[in-house]
């Protein structure tokens, strides 16, 4: 019998434009956070799994706020996003400036790092979400229902939620996000990670880094919000491509550059290894990337509850 798919939750982000952990900011009455509506759209799509990959010094209130609520549930588990858990062979083979400089490293090695953490734990398909994004409960059937399917061929077969971008800024400041190409059959051709995306006069734009030369795009982009379906061979792909990262980003930029899950698709789209079925998603995205959002956040959810599309207590 096929392995069920698994919830994988990258939750180990340090919130720095945040100034916090965001991840467990309460949201609702309750006291409920942006986790628990994922998790209970995930468990009412059918998932009954899900790895939390968090910091091991947040161990005790992710355990506090999720296993006592969803984990009455769904099986919770843990992997740990730590900055020294890459393989010594690798560490062996930089540089010793290289050497040097990553043991003043405080920011995690990305998120392709926070699934390869997880790896004693998957034996079969996953999906992969942000912990501080609301996605909205269309996603989680569709790419459970991929996750479940089977898939014939030597190809990878992966998936992803495609949103567009004008329901994925913040009035508070830019946001990150992957901009999707496809095919006419809707399958990602590219994907190219645009790290400041804002609302401006002139519509939605992009600038690269610290540039102040913004490029307008459409607003029915569809962009990628981490949101995957993934075999359980991309494990053995994210082992092996750290070695390629570390020899050529790390040396580069030594404390700010990151292992990235959409480069590593991007990649094994580009050498032919694997195909990416774009799912379109018209749902709103909310999250908290700055204080500022969390008001906006609070009056989204309750909204849903009102409209009956959520119970007032999601975990009795």
């Amino acid at each position: 019998m096929a392995e069920k798919p698994t919830l994988i939750i990258m939750a180990a982000g340090m919130g720095s434009r945040f100034g916090g952990l965001k991840q467990v900011e309460k949201m609702t009455d309750a006291g409920e956070i942006i986790l628990d509506f994922s998790l209970y759209d995930a468990m009412m799509a059918g998932f009954d799994r899900a790895v939390c990959v968090i910091r091991e010094e947040h161990r005790d209130i992710f355990r506090e706020l999720v296993d006592e609520r969803a984990g009455k549930y769904m099986k919770i588990e843990y992997a740990y996003q730590d900055l020294k858990d890459i393989p010594a062979a690798v560490i062996d083979g930089l540089d010793d400036a290289t050497k040097e400089a990553i043991k003043d490293r405080e920011k995690p090695w990305g998120t392709s790092h926070a699934i390869y953490a997880c790896r004693d734990l998957i034996n079969g398909p996953f999906a992969v979400i942000n912990a501080d994004d609301y996605y909205g409960p269309g996603g989680f059937v569709d790419v459970y229902e991929y996750l479940a399917a089977e898939h014939e061929g030597d190809m990878m077969h992966m998936c992803m939620a495609g949103y567009t971008i004008r329901n994925t800024i913040t009035e508070n400041g830019h946001v990150s996000r992957g901009v999707c190409q496809m095919d006419d059959e809707g399958y990602l051709t590219d994907i190219v990670e645009r790290t400041k995306i804002m609302q401006r006069p002139e519509g939605i734009a992009f600038a690269e880094g610290d540039d102040e030369n913004w490029t307008v795009m459409p607003e029915d982009s569809l962009v990628s919000m981490n949101f995957w379906g993934l075999p359980g061979s991309m494990m053995k792909c994210l082992e092996e491509g750290i070695a390629d990262f570390f020899a050529n980003k790390v040396t580069e930029n030594p404390l700010k550059s990151e292992y990235l899950l959409p480069e590593s698709i991007d990649k094994l789209i580009k050498d032919g290894k694997a195909t990416v079925r774009v799912i379109p998603c018209q749902e709103k995205w909310c999250g908290v990337t700055y204080k500022e959002d969390v008001e906006d956040v609070k009056a989204t959810l309750q909204s849903k509850k009102d409209a009956g599309l959520y119970p007032e207590k999601l975990w009795k």
